[in-house]
C-alpha cells in the first residue's frame, strides 16, 4: 500500500527508523499490556503488517483484516485519549468509510472513555490476556506452589551439570539463533498455528539485526557448547517490569524451561519486581503452563467495535 495523505497527515509504513518518535508516543500512557511493549510492535509487524499515523498528540497504529482497517488504542497522554479517541473515529468513519473497529485495547482505557453501549461493542478477549508474575519467585521458584518448578530446576542442574553455560547474546549472534530456530521449528508439528510460528521466527530474526536500536536483552542457555534455549525480553522502569516476549527452549532436556526462565530474569534484570510473560493464544496446553507459575495479575484486553 502507497503512503495515504489525509490533508496535512500521512500513513507510512512501520520502519525502524521512525523508532525513537514510536518508542516516544509508547511511553506516554504506559498501560500493564504487552500490546505497550514496542519490541512487540516490531517482532509482530510480518504477522501483522501496520502503519502508522502520528498527530501532534498522539500515534495510531493501524492495520488491516479482512480489507478492513483496524487499530490499537491511540498512544498518547492520557489527559488526551478521549481527544485522540474521537480523532480515530472520525479517521475511520470519514476517510476509510467503515466502522472504527480497535483490538487489544486496555482496561484503562475502557474506563477513561466510558463509552455508550448504543453505539460501541466492547467484548472481553480472555485468549489474549496477559499473565503477570512476581520476578523473585520465577527467579527462585520457592515454597509449596512452585514445587513441581523447583524439581524441575534442580533435575536439570544435576543431569547436566558441567555441562551448560548461561551467556548474554547480542547481534554478533544472529546465525546462531537462526540455525537454533531452524532446527526448534522442524519438531513443531504442523498446526493451525504453524503460520503463526513462522512470523514469529521471521520476525525474531529481524530484531536481532535491531537490538542496540530498541533496547532488549537476550540470553541463550548453551548445553555441550551447542545453543538449546533462549529468552528475549525488555525492561520499563516506569511500571517496573519485565516483557518476555519469545522464550525457545529444546524440550528434550527435562528442566531447560524452568531453568531459563530463572537465570534469564537473575542475570539479565535483577533490578525487575514484575514479569509480563504475555498471554496464551487460548491454547489450553500453554494456559495451564501459564497458570502453573501462579500469576499475581490477568491483564484484561478487549475489542471495540463501532456498531
Amino acid at each position: 500500500m502507497k503512503e495515504l495523505e489525509i490533508k496535512d497527515l500521512l500513513i507510512k509504513d512501520l520502519l525502524i527508523e521512525d523508532f525513537e518518535i514510536i518508542n516516544y508516543y509508547y511511553n506516554l500512557r504506559r498501560t500493564s499490556a504487552a500490546d505497550g511493549n514496542v519490541l512487540d510492535l516490531f517482532l509482530w509487524n510480518d504477522c501483522y503488517p501496520s502503519k502508522i499515523l502520528i498527530t501532534e498528540k498522539c500515534l495510531i497504529v493501524l492495520g488491516m483484516e479482512d480489507g478492513k482497517y483496524c487499530s490499537m488504542m491511540p498512544f498518547c497522554k492520557k489527559e488526551d485519549l478521549r481527544e485522540s479517541f474521537f480523532f480515530l473515529k472520525e479517521l475511520f468513519n470519514n476517510h476509510f468509510k467503515q466502522e472504527l473497529i480497535i483490538y487489544v485495547a486496555d482496561r484503562e482505557a475502557i474506563d477513561i472513555l466510558s463509552l455508550p453501549e448504543e453505539e460501541f461493542e466492547i467484548t472481553e478477549e480472555r485468549d489474549l490476556f496477559d499473565y503477570i508474575y512476581e520476578s523473585d519467585k520465577l527467579k527462585s521458584y520457592p515454597g509449596r506452589k512452585y514445587h513441581k518448578k523447583k524439581n524441575h530446576l534442580n533435575a536439570f542442574r544435576k543431569s547436566y551439570a558441567g555441562r551448560y553455560e548461561f551467556k548474554m547474546l547480542g547481534t554478533d549472534d544472529c546465525k546462531l539463533i537462526s540455525d537454533f530456530l531452524e532446527k526448534w521449528r522442524k519438531d513443531k508439528t504442523e498446526t493451525s498455528m504453524s503460520k503463526y510460528i513462522d512470523y514469529e521466527i521471521s520476525g525474531i530474526e529481524k530484531i536481532m539485526k535491531w537490538q542496540n536500536v530498541i533496547d532488549f536483552k537476550i540470553g541463550g542457555l548453551f548445553i555441550d557448547n551447542n545453543l538449546e534455549a533462549f529468552s528475549i525480553g525488555k525492561y520499563y522502569e516506569t511500571e517496573d517490569v519485565v516483557y518476555v516476549p519469545v522464550e525457545k527452549a529444546n524440550s528434550q532436556f527435562r528442566g531447560i524451561y524452568a531453568y531459563i526462565c530463572s537465570k534469564f530474569l537473575r542475570e539479565a534484570f535483577p533490578e525487575a519486581s514484575r514479569v509480563n510473560r504475555e498471554d496464551d493464544m487460548g491454547l489450553e496446553g500453554l494456559r495451564q503452563a501459564k497458570l502453573s507459575l501462579n500469576p499475581i495479575e490477568l491483564v484484561e484486553k478487549y475489542t471495540v467495535i463501532q456498531k
